[in-house]
């Protein structure tokens, strides 16, 4: 077994999400919780479970809060819970995404798929001026780093590193995942807006919505081949996402 050291750093940044999810989600099930109730509930440590906080707390998807005492309050400081916010609630809200995929299946039964695609070109198109801006007031050499930043603002959790002649754009999260599942229309868009912002033929290597545990995308090196193959791609879910033809 590999250990948590030898593990590439996406990797471990999916695995540390996954676990943030679970502390967030126990706290939507079970109501606001102390480190120690949420450190029993999952069998994390209290200091992880602390760490874990501190990061969501940071997001605005929990906040600290003083435990309401019901009946004659006890000697000592009240203890801490750690409850939801508003957007930490919407983040587990799925029923815009459940309109968002009987939308468009609307729109597919009744216009066409054809009219599913123009739909996602134009969501995407509207996005992308702000993208843009970043890009273009970014050094030739960092305008990956700049796109991923620009993805984070917009709650992508996005980052950029060197690849095999090029670099790999990686989307740790994904808004719309839920709903691209059904209509990789969506993917499709954003993988020709990537490629007509950068300048360069870019090639998607990997989708959350295809089950992937990282959006990943290839930018080729200026010069270089422009195609990447699945050995040499080193995406957070090689393991097990080999052999892939990711939407």
């Amino acid at each position: 077994m590999k250990n948590v050291g030898e593990a590439p750093q996406e990797e471990l940044a999916t695995g540390e999400r996954s676990t943030r999810n679970r502390v967030a989600r126990s706290i939507l099930d079970h109501g606001p919780s102390t480190v120690a109730d949420l450190a029993r509930r999952l069998g994390l440590t209290q200091a992880a479970v602390r760490r874990h906080l501190d990061a969501l707390a940071h997001e605005n998807v929990v906040e600290p809060r003083e435990q309401r005492v019901y009946g004659a309050r006890t000697r000592g400081r009240p203890a801490k819970v750690f409850a939801l916010t508003d957007c930490g609630r919407d983040a587990f809200d799925q029923s815009y995404d459940k309109l968002a995929a009987e939308a468009l299946r609307w729109i597919t039964e009744h216009h066409g798929e054809e009219a599913v695609v123009a739909f996602a070109r134009a969501r995407i198109t509207a996005q992308a001026e702000t993208y843009r801006q970043a890009i273009d007031a970014a050094p030739p050499e960092q305008r990956t780093e700049a796109l991923a930043k620009a993805l984070t603002a917009d709650g992508y959790a996005a980052t950029a590193r060197s690849a095999p002649v090029g670099e790999q754009l990686c989307q740790h999260h994904c808004p719309v995942a839920h709903v691209a599942e059904q209509f990789p229309q969506l993917c499709e868009a954003e993988t020709e807006m990537f490629s007509e912002l950068l300048g360069t033929h870019v090639q998607r290597l990997a989708t959350i919505a295809h089950g992937d545990g990282v959006c990943t995308t290839f930018i080729p090196r200026s010069g270089g081949s422009g195609t990447i193959t699945t050995r040499q791609a080193t995406t957070p879910a090689s393991a097990s996402t080999a052999g892939r033809n990711p939407a």
